[in-house]
């Protein structure tokens, strides 16, 4: 018989009753809040006609600025993402290994990235690497500073979440991998990470919606991306608030649609059991019955 965990008591009658009113009072403050916000608006001229129709008569303010935008805001995080993953596992692992000469110089790397605000790596790499190297052209340099800065800032978080869900499982796992005579490598790779990986995934999918954010900063050494394209399109129409709110909703809906697949991801991690260490030690040896008496697989489950 298993115990439940109980963080905190059920609330009462009073605590309910007390509960409820602060939520209302929380949206009657929010309610007034927007109501100020709208009215401000409303007097500075911005909920005029003239201010939104640009954006449904006018094909350019969407393929001359609205769109290309976009485009640079995620080809910029779609690049940030797949280093930054690649970073993260290699100094992940390495941070897990026993050999100091691996471990003591990758913890120092990841502490120290991820101390190094976002925006001072990209003005450091850009102006001071990028725009006055021939590593790359000059058009390609605020791209290259944008996605090396998430790249080293994103993946140092990765590398933490990947440290921090292997020593967040059962040492029973890896003792069970050892009892049968695989390497502490083999017990990381086909045991431990891919249920570290699994258990982490939501963390990581708010690190996705940090880097899709973060790229917004680019606009500080002119990369075209949606950000910048809002602030131009609001000077060359002169409707700067409703370029930017324009472009915050698209934001949000990017977000939404990225946590939304990284919760169907999951939940079909978790119907084919993707993330059990039995799972990963088939995938290790190409053995489908090589984690039979492991945790997660077909023989120590309940009929």
């Amino acid at each position: 018989m298993s115990s439940q965990i109980v963080l905190f008591d059920a609330p009462g009658p009073k605590a309910r009753r007390r509960h409820a009113i602060l939520t209302g009072v929380g949206i009657v403050i929010a309610a007034l809040v927007v109501w100020l916000v709208v009215r401000k608006m409303g007097e500075a001229s911005q909920l005029e006609g003239y201010m939104w129709s640009p954006f449904v008569t006018d094909p350019d303010v969407w393929t001359q600025y609205l769109l290309p935008g976009l485009w640079g805001t995620l080809k910029a995080a779609a690049l940030s993402v797949v280093f930054a993953g690649l970073f993260g596992l290699v100094f992940g692992m390495a941070r897990l290994s026993r050999n100091r000469w691996v471990k003591v110089p990758a913890g120092v790397i990841v502490e120290f990235f991820r101390s190094v605000p976002v925006l001072i790596m990209m003005v450091f790499l850009y102006f001071g690497y990028f725009a006055t190297s021939d590593v790359v052209s000059a058009d390609t340099a605020p791209l290259a500073s944008v996605v090396v800065a998430l790249t080293l800032y994103n993946g140092s978080v990765i590398a933490e979440l990947v440290r921090s869900g292997v020593f967040g499982l059962p040492k029973g796992q890896s003792e069970a991998g050892l009892s049968i005579g695989l390497t502490a490598g083999q017990v990381l790779r086909s045991i431990q990470l891919p249920q570290a990986l699994t258990a982490m995934l939501p963390a990581l999918v708010g690190q996705l919606v940090v880097v899709l954010k973060d790229s917004a900063l680019g606009y500080v050494i002119t990369y075209p991306e949606l950000l910048n394209a809002a602030k131009t399109l609001g000077s060359a129409y002169a409707n700067t608030v409703p370029a930017y709110l324009v472009a915050a909703v698209i934001f949000i809906v990017i977000n939404y649609l990225l946590t939304k697949l990284a919760a169907a991801v999951e939940r079909r991690l978790k119907r084919r059991g993707g993330g059990s260490p039995a799972a990963g030690l088939a995938a290790e040896t190409g053995d489908p019955e090589a984690g039979a008496g492991l945790p997660g697989s077909l023989a120590t489950r309940d009929v």
